[in-house]
């Protein structure tokens, strides 16, 4: 009955991303440190000559793996994905959502047309309601040894709900994490910072007098206009680009389209606070002095890339993970001063930012294994050892004296070669396979720690400074500081998140707040950005509109919902 209900509600609706959508692949923005981890190989592991473990039957297979955010196809021909062939018998077919198609998943679920493995972000919980995926609980039982090493006390987050406690998705990211890395608030130009002396920049206020001065004395830079602040508003990263970077410049911790108090326990939906009010008022104001590219709500995402590409571009809103390889065509191009640097700025100084927040392992998003697979016991096996310590430092390092050795120390590292090209060179992963497939697999994260004592993941307090450009040393320095970082909170002041992330809950594809995410989510992303482009004496009666309309779809029983979410969270997790 309940599979029926749901096909019905599938044909009755048009069904849109969640909007509990976070940060993607965490841009490297990783929180607390936890103990030290440590895997096991798993019983039906047998090692190879290289001291790899991998499974004892490497018939060859494929599975097809969909990804619902990825944007690109995904060869795997690269040499890790050779090494995992070889040591599991499993090559993947990647499979992706052409132009980012929310559509994607409900079409499968209405066809009942399903790869062997799927990784389905927040319609993950459409996919359990429609019977798509197979509970885990008796593989893991009998033949997970890596899984259980890998989550150990945490296997608990990885259980659906506390009305239906199976474990039907092998969690995607890191379990032990480190507050090394951030890609702050929002950016801004290194070039600009040295022009004006590395002025002190924590609210919007100071980032715009800071971009403002700079475009004012250089109007052109390298023969093209300049651009004070561009984001990539026309399509889904108008979440990470503008509705994201609202709720961080408000204090508020990344939970996606919500506003979340641990200590009462209650939910809002982030629209309503008004710190997120004040920093699209703010774009509004800066859209009018000419500071806001005016194609910020329009350009493709090549459009985006080259522009950021080009070093015109003095502010930006996206997490490094959003911008493609501008970066590294930057460094490339011999304009490293024209990279960025990452900013703690909020609407004002009554706010703190909170980017550096411990959300703990939440569990919610991972990869699930289809009903409908005739290989769901190899999927399985292969999801395993991807959990196993082999594969992690295989995923995350590469092949041992091709892409990293050991010094005198046993400390690992990249090779020089690797070290530069892993700098510059913007096919790096595409070429070597190192990092291709952290994300969306079971990770460690960048706290976890071998049996060697080495960290896991290239992402460690030390690689990190050493791959630093001169630029970001040079800034650094400036201001007396090793790390981006250390400019934000640490995560002892910000407190552990209690219910993890919510953009990770997974939501009744039946209920209220559903319904409402559907109904809302185009409505916020076209009538804020009218409202931004719009005349700055209509913008508060634009904004008491948008807050009219919310109440009419319901925004209050959502907040009700979503309250219930967060404590039912907290009680299950037994914080």
């Amino acid at each position: 009955m309940k599979k029926r209900k749901f096909v019905c509600l599938l044909a009755a609706m048009s069904l849109f991303g969640s909007m509990l959508t976070g940060c993607g692949g965490n841009g490297g923005k990783e929180t607390a440190a936890s103990p030290e981890a440590s895997t096991e190989a798993s019983p039906s592991a047998s090692a190879d000559e290289s001291g790899f473990v991998g499974l004892e039957d490497r018939t060859p297979v494929t599975l097809k793996i969909f990804m619902k955010d990825i944007t690109e196809d995904i060869e795997f021909t690269d040499p890790v994905a050779e090494k995992i062939k070889e040591l599991t018998g499993v090559t993947l077919e990647i499979e992706h959502a052409v132009g980012g198609d929310e559509q994607a998943i409900p079409l499968m679920i209405a066809s009942g047309d399903y790869p062997d493995m799927i990784f389905a972000k927040g319609d993950t919980g459409l996919l359990v309601d429609a019977g798509a995926l197979i509970p885990l609980n008796d593989f893991i039982e009998e033949k997970g040894a890596n899984t259980k090493a890998l989550y150990g006390d945490m296997i608990q987050r990885l259980k659906y709900s506390e009305a239906d406690p199976n474990i039907y998705t092998m969690g995607t990211y890191g379990v032990h994490t480190a507050a090394w890395k951030t890609d702050g608030v929002m950016q801004i130009q290194h070039a600009v910072l040295k022009d004006q002396g590395y002025p002190e920049i924590k609210t919007i206020a100071q980032y715009e007098e800071a971009i403002k001065a700079y475009k004012d004395k250089y109007p052109q830079i390298n023969g093209q206009d300049t651009i004070g602040l561009t984001l990539m508003g026309s399509d889904w990263r108008w979440l990470i680009t503008v509705g994201n970077v609202a709720s961080a410049a408000s204090g508020i911790p990344d939970d996606g389209e919500w506003a979340i108090d641990d200590n009462a326990q209650t939910a809002i939906y982030k629209y309503l606070a008004p710190g997120v009010k004040d920093y699209m008022k703010w774009l509004n104001h800066m859209n009018d002095i000419g500071l806001l590219d005016p194609e910020s709500f329009t350009q493709q995402e090549d459009v985006y890339f080259a522009k950021l590409a080009s070093g015109r571009v003095l502010g930006t809103a996206t997490p490094e993970w959003g911008t493609g390889e501008s970066k590294k065509a930057l460094v490339a191009a011999g304009m490293e001063e024209r990279t960025t640097a990452p900013l703690a700025v909020t609407v004002s100084e009554e706010f703190k930012p909170a980017v550096t927040k411990d959300y703990g392992f939440s569990g919610g998003h991972g990869i699930g294994i289809c009903s409908s697979s005739p290989n769901q016991e190899k999927a399985f096996e292969f999801l395993d050892w991807m959990c196993s310590e082999e594969a992690q430092i295989l995923i995350n390092w590469g092949l041992e004296g091709e892409n990293y050795t050991y010094d005198a120390n046993g400390k690992r590292q990249l090779t020089p070669e690797m070290a530069a090209a892993r700098i510059s060179d913007k096919d790096f992963t595409k070429k070597t396979g190192v990092t291709k497939y952290v994300y969306p697999f079971p990770q460690q994260g960048n706290g976890g720690i071998d049996s060697t004592g080495n960290r896991f993941t290239l992402d460690n307090k030390e690689t990190i400074i050493e791959q630093m450009t001169a630029t970001e040393k040079e800034t650094l320095k400036a201001y007396g500081k090793e790390l981006w970082t250390d400019f934000f909170p640490t995560p002892e002041e910000l407190g552990v998140s209690k219910h993890g992330q919510a953009w990770q809950f997974n939501i009744p594809s039946d209920g209220n707040l559903q319904v409402f995410n559907q109904k809302s989510q185009d409505y916020i992303q076209q009538a804020v950005t009218q409202a931004i482009l719009g005349k700055p004496a209509d913008f508060d009666a634009a904004w008491d509109t948008i807050l009219a309309k919310l109440d009419e779809i319901g925004v209050q029983d959502a907040n009700a919902e979503m309250t219930k979410l967060t404590q039912e969270k907290i009680r299950f997790w037994g914080n």
